[in-house]
């Protein structure tokens, strides 16, 4: 018996109920933490810069989240007061300023978050590689399609 291929649209409905689901599970982390959702977001952008090894500075991360230059003090003064990042001068360039997750903000986001990535990880270990890579490359061009089209939105 041969699998039913889902058409563009069931899987578009697929993406948009997995985004539901993301949104509703960060938003219990942010929940139990005091967090606003744009908290949540700028940790998530301060994690992925520091495992790249990129160096996040406010600018950057203002940009990363389309915020004012205020706005983004503010967003850094509210998770820097509640312990979860700090300003430290950069290592390489003494008059430029980085955010950084602090270790308890790792250590709480790694608590919350390995049960997710275990089940994520079940879910993807039962596809081939062939598949993995497909599903990788679907991945890839669904983020690309998403940022067109929010960059083309006018409304």
């Amino acid at each position: 018996m041969t699998a039913r291929i889902p058409d563009a649209t069931e899987l578009m409905f697929a993406i948009r109920r997995l985004n539901v689901e993301n949104d509703r599970f960060a938003e219990r982390f942010a929940d139990l933490h005091g967090l606003h959702r744009t908290d949540l977001n700028a940790l998530v952008v301060i994690l992925d810069a520091y495992a790249a090894g990129h160096p996040l500075t406010p600018g950057h991360l203002g940009a990363a989240l389309n915020l004012s230059p205020p706005a983004t003090t503010a967003l850094i003064n509210r998770l820097e007061g509640v312990g979860h990042v700090e300003r430290r001068r950069s290592a390489t360039d003494r008059r430029k300023v980085e955010v950084v997750l602090n270790e308890q903000a790792a250590r709480l986001a790694g608590q919350f978050f390995t049960p997710l990535a275990r089940h994520l990880a079940t879910a993807i270990d039962e596809f081939t590689p062939e598949e993995r890579e497909v599903i990788g490359r679907f991945l890839d061009r669904a983020v690309e399609a998403t940022a067109k089209a929010r960059r083309q939105s006018t409304a």
